[in-house]
């Protein structure tokens, strides 16, 4: 099948009409999903009914990542559904998915990256999951703070803003999963961004530091942030 649209959007319409008042059996919607186009790939992602096998969520996570807009956020709000359910879960927990995770959680749509933390964050109680990820996670977000230290905040690229959404989805992640990432690795975590110009990176680092940590340094900097001058960072106590 063609990855792409139909030729008009006279034809798109039409086609997903089809494919909302259609029957299709689940095996049916995960072949779409394996080799549709754009309108099968979206609308066969949020027909689904559930995910059964190793294959059905191989198949979900697939298109999480390189795939048009429309089929990620669709993906993405089911993948938070699923994975949400106990007997579901299961068929995710595959270390192929995740890097796919990792690459997810900085997508363009902040709302892909809202759901697939959610997401994820049903895999706190798998130890290889936390061990593989947050290790990933730890180096993406090391790389990502190394690259914006050396940004100049007043040239307000599009390279700036890029690299700073990305990190600030780092961050959230990081929140949801601090007590699996090594501790030094953390604190430095913490304390490279609080310094960061762009005071989003600051706010996180602020909401990071509402946990309670025994730590002289990380003290001083959760009061350092408390009185920052961007109330969206003091604003955590």
């Amino acid at each position: 099948m063609n990855s792409s649209y139909y030729e008009t959007l006279d034809e798109n319409f039409t086609q997903a009409l089809k494919l909302y008042e259609q029957e299709y059996t689940h095996s049916e919607l995960i072949e779409l999903l394996n080799c549709g186009n754009i309108v099968q790939k979206q609308i066969a992602a949020l027909r689904l009914d559930g995910i059964y096998s190793n294959n059905d969520a191989q198949v979900l996570v697939s298109n999480l990542t390189g795939q048009d807009g429309k089929i990620r956020e669709a993906v993405s709000l089911r993948l938070n559904e699923f994975m949400s359910d106990s007997d579901m879960l299961k068929f995710f927990q595959s270390a192929e998915n995740y890097q796919v995770f990792l690459d997810a959680i900085i997508d363009i749509n902040a709302n892909i990256c809202r759901n697939v933390i959610s997401a994820i964050s049903n895999l706190k109680a798998d130890s290889e999951f936390c061990n593989i990820f947050c290790q990933k996670l730890t180096v993406l977000t090391f790389d990502l703070l190394e690259k914006i230290e050396k940004f100049d905040f007043q040239d307000g690229k599009y390279k700036v803003n890029k690299e700073v959404f990305k990190l600030y989805w780092c961050l959230e992640t990081i929140y949801e999963f601090y007590d699996k990432l090594n501790f030094e690795d953390l604190k430095q975590i913490i304390l490279r961004a609080k310094e960061i110009d762009e005071y989003t990176i600051r706010e996180k680092a602020a909401k990071i530091l509402t946990y309670k940590f025994e730590d002289e340094e990380l003290a001083d900097a959760k009061i350092e942030l408390q009185n920052d001058k961007n109330y969206y960072v003091r604003r955590f106590k």
